[in-house]
């Protein structure tokens, strides 16, 4: 099943020497690992057709025929991790009661299959679906109410943990910057290719189209959008961001939505915009009344604030129309302006002449709606000095960065306020959750010390300062004096001749005679231990015959000398020093930046 990888197959044919419609065939590969994923569902497969497909991504869906009626098949173009998010949120919105098709699942009882390198997934099939009007008011306000009612049903969402997160909703900004950036390579292109048809035109229009986005960015700046952001992704649900008259139809009990597979954490009106937008792009005109009875359908559905229609009508403001219908222009220059961007040009400048006359009565409509919930937040400008420190060098603070000091009082404050949950064990065994109050100060570890001496608090001194404190308030060892030097350098460090060296405040110990040395306690004859340590000791060998045996060993002229491997002096019967070199401070940083914490930080 997984020998055949899915690719694209836009390049393997083309429409106008075959004859074949491209998003009307598939490979027969594909065909045929069609038919092996079918094999992973119970359920018996008399008869497949294929619907549609897409050539230049790598996807396709059938309408199979089953024992069970009839089901869909499709294979999602994207990564399996991706195509994950949409299909737990398929399945949030069936659990939610929503009007979407609901995923079969496996033998196995999975709701997916992964083959060929992509996700497979069977539906439902809704016979009774059929498009409502385009034009047609009334249908556009039920296909509207539609929209709502999905919005709000894809409300806290959270996706499966092995999916992968697909969200927009921290990324207006860059999508306006982006559309601004391109206007200018428009102007570019046009400058470059001055003998071309429709340069001039285009050339004419820049200006106009240009001073658009820049004003309406403004806008976008100083409107609640970071506010609003802070709620977080799931506050605000998903958007299907391809919602139009074929991915929502009328069906049992109202409209059903389908093709979920490119849904994505969003603010929920830029589905509603595109609709107002591309309608009346399609319409050459704006109609006021037609905007009006849209945003009422999807307002009793899905209920707006004054901070989001004013985004509605910010993202209706940005000349969106005008950059999706040139941007062509990037990929085939002279081609598209030869041949399409006159006519296209055209279209867009007529549809222009009223748009800000409906737009400026429209905005009188944001008073009619309540004011959101959105507290003003502290700002944390990126541009402003941080303060954090550069592990990688021995951990001193970076020069240019705030100091630390001054973030304590908003450390504090901030811990001062929070809060912390506990866990109360209830006679029965049962756990309950208890949310307290966060202590105003962290308990502080206290080293017991003689009686009449202060202890002092070990908090906030480096680990192995206070591991030799420790060490020596227990062994007795007398303190350093306060005036007495020392050594900046660690003793390990130094060279062999200056660690060797006896300085003036240590002289070197004289040797003592065997005699006087401490001998070790030996364990009675006649006791337990001393009668198993008798029994099962080595007959001992003398050092000298043990040197005698090793150089006698008769050794290869092929072999290689063996070196000698350095033995760690300090060994005790206690404890063991490890002489292993300590991981640095760079690897630490190297392996959290490859670390899954990191990777959701940048995303």
């Amino acid at each position: 099943m997984e020998q055949y990888r899915i690719v694209p197959w836009d390049d393997m044919l083309t429409e106008e020497t075959s004859g074949i419609n491209l998003e009307q065939y598939v490979p027969p590969e594909l065909e045929q690992l069609a038919y092996q994923v079918c094999k992973s569902y119970a359920m018996d497969v008399k008869g497949m057709t294929l619907i549609t497909s897409k050539p230049d991504k790598g996807g396709a869906i059938w309408r199979i025929e089953t024992n069970h009626g009839p089901r869909s098949l499709k294979v999602l173009h994207r990564t399996p991790e991706r195509s994950l998010f949409s299909v737990g949120a398929q399945e949030y919105v069936v659990g939610k009661g929503g009007r979407v098709p609901a995923i079969i699942h496996t033998k196995d009882g999975n709701n997916s299959v992964v083959a060929g390198g992509k996700l497979w997934i069977v539906t439902d099939w809704i016979d009774t679906l059929t498009p409502v009007a385009k034009i047609d008011l009334d249908g556009a306000m039920t296909l509207c109410h539609g929209l709502g009612e999905f919005h709000s049903w894809t409300k806290g969402y959270v996706p499966p943990l092995e999916a992968g997160r697909s969200s927009r909703i921290f990324k207006w900004e860059s999508q306006y910057e982006k559309i601004m950036t391109k206007i200018g390579w428009f102007r570019h292109i046009g400058l470059a290719y001055p003998e071309a048809a429709a340069s001039p035109h285009l050339l004419s229009v820049l200006d106009t189209f240009e001073q658009q986005a820049k004003d309406i960015f403004a806008r976008f700046q100083a409107s609640s959008y970071r506010k609003m952001i802070r709620k977080g992704e799931s506050h605000w649900g998903l958007a299907h961001q391809d919602y139009g008259w074929s991915n929502g139809q009328m069906g049992p009990n109202g409209i059903w939505v389908i093709d979920l597979d490119g849904v994505a954490y969003d603010l929920p009106i830029r589905d509603l915009r595109k609709i107002i937008t591309s309608t009346m792009d399609d319409m050459g005109a704006w109609d006021l009344a037609w905007i009006r009875g849209v945003i009422d359908a999807y307002h009793r559905a899905n209920p707006l604030d004054r901070e989001t229609f004013e985004l509605l009508w910010i993202d209706m403001a940005f000349p969106n129309e005008f950059y999706k219908h040139v941007k062509e222009v990037v990929f085939r220059p002279v081609e598209f302006m030869n041949t399409e961007l006159d006519a296209i040009l055209d279209r867009v400048v007529a549809t222009e002449a009223n748009k800000w006359e409906v737009l400026r009565e429209l905005e009188k409509d944001m008073a009619n709606y309540p004011s959101g919930n959105y507290p003003d937040v502290e700002e944390e400008a990126a541009s402003e000095p941080y303060a954090y420190r550069d592990y990688a060098r021995g951990s001193r603070p970076v020069e240019g960065g705030a100091p630390a000091e001054s973030l304590r009082p908003v450390q504090e404050e901030r811990r001062r306020s929070s809060k912390i949950i506990r866990l109360v064990v209830q006679p029965d065994g049962s756990v309950r959750l208890v949310e307290g109050p966060r202590p105003a100060t962290e308990p502080r570890r206290v080293v017991r010390t003689a009686p009449g001496a202060e202890s002092q608090p070990l908090v906030g001194n480096p680990a192995r300062r206070v591991r030799k404190k420790v060490q020596r308030r227990r062994s007795g060892e007398p303190r350093r004096a306060a005036g007495t030097a020392q050594s900046t350098k660690p003793r390990r460090l130094q060279s062999g001749k200056q660690a060797s060296r006896p300085t003036g405040a240590s002289k070197p110990k004289q040797a003592q005679p065997r005699a006087a040395r401490p001998q070790p306690k030996r364990q009675a004859a006649g006791t337990t231990t001393g009668r198993l340590k008798k029994s099962t000791a080595k007959p001992a060998v003398k050092k000298k015959q043990s040197a005698q045996v090793v150089k006698t060993v008769v050794r290869s002229p092929l072999q290689k000398p063996v070196k000698k491997k350095a033995v760690g002096k300090a060994v005790n019967r206690n404890s063991v020093k490890s002489y292993a070199r300590k991981p640095s401070a760079k690897a630490f940083i190297t392996a959290f930046r490859r670390s899954a914490t990191m990777r959701e930080i940048a995303r």
